[in-house]
């Protein structure tokens, strides 16, 4: 694994859930190796959320390949946090024991998935990650990047405020501890029509219909920030759909004033987390370019502010460098 890069993390957004990274085979695998090895029947070493061992909490749980299908399929229940670390990373142990604190405070809201990347390295590539500490998320089977590389505690904090409001907005509101417990939590206000309508068309991968229904909520309320942003989000994956990022990177590299190319690195960027480089990317773009390419960039960068959240604070550097830019 490389050293980290200290590339910032990428806030989960009201309906982020379909990132550029595919669990389904990871999960098809473990699931295949699971039934031959046990006929059908749940392997050992499966974590149970009411049961396994983990810093002292039951939902803190260590992660193999055969063990992944079970949190792929809690996460429709609860939000997986999964921290991807190296035993030889003093990082790794100093972000894992803050994320294992929080996990124990929120006493069953989150499960914490502890992965080797050295014992597991399947699960790190289908991360995609390229530095220890990385944490991302797991809600309704369909990863949420969180963070790479070392934070203050203060801030790994603020992301998982964030998460858990992410898992509201998307129905992902349960407890680990209603089984045992008879807890239960209350039920989440319904979402407008317009927007719930956009929610199921993404369920289903139709992005177009998604698209339509939060432009529809906008002709009826043009302030409606929510709307805004998932039109902006689901454009995004409307455009990520079925592509070929080495075929992406490749293009852009070859044809550097190609504005295609370079806002399609951008797309691919911003889906992965590293926001920063994409913001720079288009603003790089929009210093040595004129005429409609440099407006359509322009546009193009603004729509991404919204995908990223307008109150982050790699948006308002790159509004800054923005300005800078075109004046």
């Amino acid at each position: 694994m490389s050293i980290p890069n200290n590339r910032g993390p990428l806030p989960p957004s009201s309906m982020n859930l379909h990132g550029a990274v595919d669990l389904s085979a990871l999960k098809a695998r473990a699931d295949a190796a699971r039934t031959a090895q046990q006929g059908g029947s749940p392997a050992p070493g499966v974590p149970q959320p009411a049961a396994v061992a983990g810093a002292g909490s039951p939902y803190v749980v260590e992660v193999t390949e055969q063990s992944f299908p079970q949190l792929v399929q809690l996460s429709s229940q609860v939000p997986v946090i999964v921290d991807l670390r190296a035993g030889w990373s003093e990082e790794s142990s100093r972000v894992t024991a803050v994320l294992e604190a929080i996990t124990v405070q929120l006493d069953g809201r989150v499960l914490l998935a502890k992965v080797d990347v050295e014992a597991q390295p399947q699960i790190a590539q289908a991360f995609q990650a390229q530095t220890v500490p990385t944490a991302v998320a797991v809600l309704k089977g369909q990863p949420v990047p969180l963070f790479e590389g070392e934070l203050p505690e203060a801030q790994i904090r603020s992301f998982i405020d964030e998460l858990l409001k992410v898992a509201n907005t998307n129905g992902v509101s349960g407890s680990l501890r209603e089984g045992a417990e008879g807890e239960t939590t209350p039920e989440e206000p319904p979402l407008p029509p317009l927007h719930q309508a956009a929610f199921d068309a993404i369920e289903a991968n139709d992005y177009l219909a998604a698209a339509t229904a939060y432009r529809q909520a906008l002709a009826e309320q043009p302030a409606d920030a929510e709307a805004k942003a998932g039109l902006a989000q689901v454009e995004l994956m409307q455009r990520l759909k079925d592509v070929d990022a080495d075929t992406i990177r490749q293009n852009a590299a070859d044809q550097p004033d190609s504005l295609e190319s370079q806002l399609a690195v951008a797309d691919l960027d911003i889906s992965g987390g590293h926001v920063e480089d994409g913001f720079a990317r288009i603003v790089a773009f929009i210093g040595r370019t004129t005429g409609e390419p440099r407006e359509a960039a322009r546009v193009r960068l603004i729509e991404l502010f919204d995908v990223v959240g307008i109150s982050d604070p790699r948006v308002a550097k790159a509004r800054g460098a923005l300005a800078r830019a075109l004046f």
